[in-house]
């Protein structure tokens, strides 16, 4: 039996929402429940079993090592909140200011070991290859998290740079559920490996789009006001090129708007929206991710099963890729 996207991502929230966390204290636990409470997107752990489901259909048996990667996300995002003090994350309050910021460490540690308890509930053969991916995979995004918070005060970041760090936050925990699921359904080495680079290419690709989405996404689509980015300094592909393309005026009046304190938001954002158009690298944000697209699908060709049996995963991912919001 095939599963579709939606229905895995009910059998995972469902999973989820049958944990109870009845340790003690309450106040390690109930930040945890909140963080895991239904409002994600589910994608990494969706992943995770339609790889997984290319070769098998009981995937129930793997509900626990999919739990695991969303367990570990949300960790990661939380964690990610504190460090940037952001107020909301899917509409509601981070756990940092409904709680404290000690809650959100502590509870964020908890998180953590219990991503790996969960992933540890695996069949004995696959567990070191799944225990050892999975530990890489988290080692690499502290890595990706350490170069995005270096990257604040650098205003000489090379694009090969932002496409590492961008690999490293966000793209290999996309490829490591793919692999995952692939290891655990029994899938020919060479199939799980194509099928990491499958989700490497188009996490990449995810990325891209999403700093595409800031400055021109439709606000009544995309959830939150465009422009946040822009407002923040932060080093997106396209502030990374604009850097690199301005010239003269063009580009002394982009250090100006980075430069200034105060500035009105509206102004900031129309100002730099204008410098990105004339530098052009709208239509090259577009074009990275026409090219990181092109390759995870020639990735994916790689796996060796019929086109058929992969299409709902390409259809999940480059609905990702093509989405406004």
């Amino acid at each position: 039996m095939m599963y579709s996207p939606n229905q895995l991502s009910q059998l995972v929230n469902q999973h989820i929402e049958s944990l109870q966390f009845a340790r003690k204290p309450f106040g390690l636990y109930d930040p945890i429940t909140y963080v895991l409470s239904p409002g994600g997107k589910r994608i990494r752990p969706v992943l995770m079993l339609m790889a997984y489901n290319l070769y098998r259909s009981d995937v129930e048996a793997i509900l626990n090592p999919a739990t695991a990667i969303e367990v570990y996300h949300n960790y990661t995002l939380l964690h990610d909140d504190l460090m940037d003090r952001a107020d909301m994350r899917r509409g509601k309050q981070t756990v940092h200011k409904a709680w404290n910021d000690n809650t959100a460490i502590l509870s964020g540690d908890a998180m953590l070991v219990l991503a790996y308890q969960y992933m540890a509930n695996t069949k004995s053969a696959c567990l070191k290859p799944v225990i050892d991916l999975f530990s890489r995979t988290a080692l690499e995004i502290c890595e990706g998290q350490q170069l995005d918070m270096e990257f604040e005060t650098r205003s000489d970041v090379a694009e090969e740079e932002y496409i590492e760090m961008i690999r490293l936050k966000t793209s290999v925990l996309l490829a490591a559920s793919l692999k995952i699921g692939a290891l655990l359904g029994g899938a020919p080495e060479a199939d799980a490996d194509a099928l990491y680079d499958f989700g490497m290419h188009m996490g990449v690709a995810f990325q891209l789009k999403d700093d595409w989405l800031d400055v021109y996404g439709d606000p009544a689509v995309f959830g939150k006001k465009i422009g946040g980015d822009i407002l923040c300094n932060k080093k997106t592909y396209m502030l990374i090129q604009a850097l690199r393309r301005a010239e003269g005026p063009t580009l002394a009046d982009l250090q100006h708007w980075l430069d200034a304190e105060q500035p009105n938001p509206e102004e900031k954002i129309a100002a730099v929206t204008y410098i990105y158009k004339v530098t052009g690298v709208k239509e090259l944000c577009e074009e990275q991710i026409e090219r990181y697209t092109r390759l995870g699908l020639e990735s994916l060709s790689r796996v060796a099963l019929p086109e058929s049996t992969k299409q709902p995963l390409c259809d999940l991912m480059q609905g990702l890729i093509n989405r406004q919001s």
